[in-house]
């Protein structure tokens, strides 16, 4: 490949083909391949070049703590969680429907791993999203109103398609920080699915969100179009045996 070429590619962004051309061109040569079915591969190559980095940065700007799947997930391990369920939520249909999903369960029950792994299926097809601790989440909003922020960070989680909270329960809140997270579920309110994992049941969540009327105009929004998933089973990080 001459340097001609190599740049018009690289001007044109098909670093992928620049990158295997000349291997190409060699292998079409031995394997007499028209040059039709040369073209296709090579652009075959760029298109898979590029739905794979645009996954990572995908994955990246999820900044989810580890990337688990749901087909690693232990369902044998844990008899809480209905399989056939989480199978149908793997289709996607409650993110085009903006159906929101609440985990609730005891400690190490596998709600973050079957929230990550959802959003990891959301980030394979093409959505964005953002995976936060709500205790992050809440000190990040409770920062935001120090340095006049709170719209910014509200446009910014308000707009991704899919937003996992997770660890909702026992923290100790403001009621400016409570204003700030209605104001972001009222935003997101039948536009985008929120995932939820909590170990406290919706009558215990004024617990930590103190302001009842508030709290009631919030549950309201939240499990209208929802799908509340309670695991009653083992904690799956008990030693087995």
């Amino acid at each position: 490949m001459n340097d001609d070429l190599e740049q018009l590619l690289k001007s044109l962004h098909l670093r992928k083909i620049a990158e295997i051309l000349d291997d190409q061109l060699a292998k079409a040569e031995r394997e007499h391949l028209p040059f039709q079915k040369l073209f296709a591969r090579l652009l075959r190559a760029e298109w898979q070049h590029r739905q794979e980095t645009a996954l990572a940065w995908r994955i990246k700007q999820a900044r989810m703590p580890e990337q688990w799947t749901l087909e690693s997930f232990p369902f044998k391990k844990q008899p809480g969680v209905d399989q056939r369920q989480i199978r149908t939520f793997a289709e996607l249909g409650f993110v085009a429907k903006a159906e929101n999903i609440v985990f609730v369960g005891g400690t190490g029950v596998g709600k973050t791993g079957l929230a990550c792994g959802l959003l990891l299926k959301a980030l394979q097809n093409g959505y964005r999203g953002i995976f936060v601790r709500a205790q992050d989440l809440f000190d990040e909003m409770y920062a935001s109103l120090a340095d006049g922020a709170t719209r910014k960070l509200l446009n910014r989680l308000s707009r991704v398609t899919l937003l996992v909270i997770d660890e909702m329960g026992y923290l100790n809140l403001k009621p400016e920080q409570t204003n700030i997270f209605f104001k972001l579920m009222e935003e997101r309110y039948r536009r985008f699915p929120t995932i939820i994992t909590t170990n406290l049941d919706y009558p215990e969540w004024t617990s930590f969100l103190g302001n009842k009327h508030l709290v009631t105009a919030l549950l309201s929004r939240l499990r209208h179009q929802c799908h509340t998933v309670r695991i009653d089973g083992p904690s799956l990080r008990e030693p087995q045996g």
